[in-house]
C-alpha cells in the first residue's frame, strides 16, 4: 500500500483471443479520438502504480473497458468485483477523470463526515485548484474525485497520499471477489496498463 514493497507479479498473462478480437474495433475507434494519447499515457500510469500485481490479477480481479456503453460516455473504465474504480472521459480536446476512493482518506480527521473533506489537500494534488471537484456516490465511506486535465490527473496519481488512497480502495474491492466485468475486458487497453 505504501509502495515500499514490490509484490512479485507473473511474467505471463492469461489471454483470451476471443475477447482481444471482440474489442479491437472499439480500441481503434478510441485511438482515432483527439484524447487517445493522453488516455493511453494515464492508463499506463494507473496500471503501473494503482493496481496490485496487475498481470496476475488481470481480468479475474480487475478489467478495463473501452468506450463502454454504460451511462456517462466514458472513454475507458477500470472495474473490479462490482465496483468502478476509475474512468476517463473526453473534456473538449482533453480528458477528465473520476477516481473512487474511501472518503475517510480525504477528510481532515479520517472520518466519513462529508463536511470534513480536506479541500486544501485536494487542491494541492492538482496543477490548478479549479481542476478538482468531488462527488458522493452511495456508500458510507465512498468518495468520488473528479480531476480535469492531463497534468492534473498525472499529479493526482503521483501525490503520495492520494496514490495510497487509490491503492487502498482498489485492493479492498479486488479482495471482495472475482470481477463481474470480465466479459468486457479490452486486452488492447490492458496492454498499455501492463507494459510500463
Amino acid at each position: 500500500m505504501q509502495g515500499k514493497t514490490i509484490l512479485r507479479d507473473t511474467a505471463k498473462r492469461a489471454e483470451s483471443p476471443e475477447l482481444r478480437f471482440k474489442y479491437v474495433a472499439k480500441f481503434e475507434k478510441l485511438r482515432r479520438r483527439p484524447q487517445a494519447q493522453e488516455v493511453l499515457e494515464i492508463l499506463g500510469r494507473y496500471g503501473r502504480d494503482c493496481i496490485p500485481i496487475p498481470r496476475k490479477t488481470e481480468r479475474e480481479y480487475w478489467s478495463v473497458s473501452c468506450l463502454p456503453s454504460t451511462p456517462g460516455k466514458a472513454l475507458i473504465r477500470v472495474n473490479t468485483s462490482w465496483m468502478e474504480l476509475f474512468a476517463l472521459y473526453a473534456d473538449g480536446e482533453g480528458i477528465r477523470a473520476n477516481f473512487l476512493v474511501h472518503l475517510s482518506d480525504f477528510t481532515t480527521d479520517h472520518s466519513v463526515d462529508q463536511g470534513k473533506v480536506d479541500e486544501s489537500f485536494l487542491e494541492r494534488c492538482v496543477a490548478t485548484p479549479e481542476d478538482v471537484g468531488c462527488f458522493f456516490p452511495r456508500g458510507a465511506d465512498i468518495f468520488g474525485v473528479k480531476v480535469r486535465g492531463f497534468r492534473s490527473i498525472g499529479k493526482f496519481i503521483a501525490t503520495r497520499r492520494s496514490l495510497r488512497a487509490i491503492r487502498a480502495f482498489n485492493l479492498m474491492h479486488m479482495n471482495r471477489g472475482r470481477n463481474a466485468y470480465q466479459a468486457s475486458h479490452c486486452y488492447s487497453l490492458a496492454d498499455y496498463m501492463l507494459t510500463r
